[in-house]
This record gives C-alpha cells, structure tokens and sequence, in this order.
C-alpha cells in the first residue's frame, strides 16, 4: 500500500510567471514596431501648432516660478562647467532613452517572460496617454524659449538629435509634456525593481534620476514635464495588473529513481 501511495505522480504545480510561455517572438516584433510607429505618426498629427505651444511654454515657465520650483538654470550651469561633462549629458538623452527600454523587454522576454506582457502593456499605455497629451496640450521645451535663459546644448555641443524647429520632419519638438524619456526610464527602473529579489535593485532608480537631470539640464524638458510622467506611470501601473508571484514554498517535486519503490516495498 505504501508503495502505491509512494508510486503517485504528484499534481501540476501552478506556473508562477518565471515558467509562463513566453509570446510568440515574430508577433511581438510586429505588435512593438507597429505601437511605435503609430506613436511616431501621432507626434507629427500634434505638429502644426507653433504659436499655441510656445505661449504654453510660458504658461508653464510661470507656473514653475508661482510654484517655486528650483530652477532648471541651476542644473543646466552645473553641466556647463565642462565640455566633457554637458557632451555627456547630451549624449545620453540621445543614446541611451530608446536602446534602454528595449533592452529592458528584451531581458524581460527572454528571462522573465512571465512579466514580459506586463511591462509592455504598461509601458505602451504610458505612451499612449503621453500621446493623447501630446496632441491636446503641444508645448515648447525651454530651450526654446527665450525668457528661460537657457540654451541649447545638443545645439551649441551636440550630439544633437533635433534640427532646426521649423523644418525638422522627423520629430515634433513643441511635445515636451509628459516627457517619454523620463516616464520610460521610470517604468523600467520600477519593473527591474519588481522582478529582482537583489539588494541592490533599488540602484536602478538611478536611471530614471540621472534621466531627470539630463532632460532638464539640457534645456529639453520643464520640472512639470517629469511630473505629468511620472504621474501617467503611476496610473498605468495602477490600471495594468502585475502577473501574480508564485508561492515561495512551491517546489517541483524531483521524480523518483527506478529503485526507490522497490525499497519503499521492503
């Protein structure tokens, strides 16, 4: 009787979200791609409205100042004590924003694929309602507005990823609110965060804080920019429901050896 009871397969463990399968990999390729190309085509339908964004830049600028935020003069000459140091800074609000959020789905999909569809879910509706802003609220960054005092630096020290605002056909420029670069490098940071039992996770959040001081450093974005992001990420995280973590006791039972249930009969 023991050994009967012994020779029992036990039942299906539940599968915890590192044992999900994964998406099929050519669906989601497509459904990424085209996600960013309808965000990009979204960008240019909020172009057009030049006069309406800049006296929005004001708008903003003053409401900064009525709020008495710091200002973002402070961390922009911080940058230009050196070329190194403000070349730098322009070189990774241009280099590292998009290749560090794919990075990040792409680790996910391959070594965490049961957050996989999470994390991007979350991350389209970001940007999705930053889009929606976008068309609805076109803004100035203070780089170009002349009552910031703040300059260009892509432009006077480059690299620089935006041509001339009038024709630049590959951006719209006057869609500084929310701003992606810092809502994106948030949500990363929060999802490695939420995937990884490390002490040392919580470093990431230096992505989206080293974000934050590039993009207003630079003169790209306004304070308020980051917080209209920051406020959509918790939102999204909110509406997007986490995939649940498995039982830390569940354990898969080892199958037993050809001999153990003769010995278990003894």
């Amino acid at each position: 009787m023991h050994a009967r009871e012994d020779s029992e397969e036990p039942g299906p463990v539940p599968p915890g979200p590192h044992t999900r399968d994964r998406p099929p990999l050519l669906r989601e390729l497509l459904l990424v791609a085209g996600l960013f190309l309808v965000y990009k085509l979204g960008r240019q339908l909020a172009a057009g409205h030049t006069a309406e964004a800049y006296r929005n830049g004001r708008e903003v600028w003053d409401l900064e100042r009525a709020l008495r935020l710091p200002g973002e003069s402070a961390v922009q000459s911080s940058l230009l004590h050196g070329d190194t140091l403000v070349q730098l800074a322009n070189t990774y609000y241009a280099a590292v924003h998009l290749p560090a959020t794919a990075a990040f789905l792409v680790w996910l999909y391959l070594r965490r694929p049961g957050h996989y569809v999470w994390a991007r879910r979350a991350l389209a509706a970001v940007t999705a309602a930053a889009l929606v802003l976008h068309l609805t609220y076109p803004l100035a960054p203070p780089r170009l507005l002349p009552a910031t005092g703040l300059v260009d630096t892509a432009r006077l020290y480059g690299p620089s990823v935006y041509g001339p605002p009038g024709a630049d056909q590959l951006s719209n420029q006057f869609a500084a609110m929310p701003s992606l670069h810092f809502g994106w490098a948030l949500t990363v940071a929060i999802g490695l965060i939420a995937v990884t039992r490390t002490a040392w996770r919580w470093l990431w959040l230096l992505h989206p804080l080293v974000t934050l001081l590039v993009i207003v450093g630079t003169a790209n974005h306004f304070w308020l920019d980051a917080v209209a992001a920051a406020a959509l990420v918790g939102l999204a995280l909110a509406v997007v429901r986490r995939p649940c973590q498995a039982p830390a006791s569940t354990r898969v039972p080892r199958p037993r050896r050809p001999g153990a249930l003769a010995g278990a009969g003894r």
